[in-house]
């Protein structure tokens, strides 16, 4: 029973090797890494720690993995794109009044500059 334990003991360890290593080389397509897998199962099962079924298993299980959780990722890179809230201008009170202020002044301005417009074609009369 020593062995087996020993087995996956050594199973847990490349997982989280492997785990590690797919980190760090995050940017590499999925081709390499199984490139990459392919090579670190052919060295565990020249050291006779796995077989050679177990090693193929494997690499496809990590691959399996790998290609899951790109496609979760992107889903949830879609998800928040479409749930970010949209942007909404808001207008002040203030603002609105202000407008409203300024046409009156011009309609006022505008009946000032007549009446002293005729007002000077007046003076000029006389």
């Amino acid at each position: 029973m020593a062995g087996l334990g020993n087995i996956f003991q050594k199973a847990v360890y490349m997982g989280v090797g492997l785990a590690s290593y797919a980190a760090e080389k995050a940017s590499k397509t999925l081709q390499e890494l199984r490139t990459e897998a392919q090579k670190l199962a052919d060295e565990m099962v020249q050291r006779g720690e796995i077989t050679a079924e177990e090693a193929r298993k494997m690499v496809d299980e990590m691959v399996q993995k790998a290609q899951e959780k790109s496609m979760e990722q992107s889903q949830d890179s879609e998800k928040s794109e479409s749930s970010e809230p949209r942007l909404i201008e808001i207008v002040a009170d203030d603002e609105e009044e202000e407008k409203s202020k300024k046409e009156p002044d011009l309609d006022a301005l505008r009946s000032e500059v007549e009446s002293l417009q005729d007002e000077l074609h007046r003076l000029k009369r006389n």
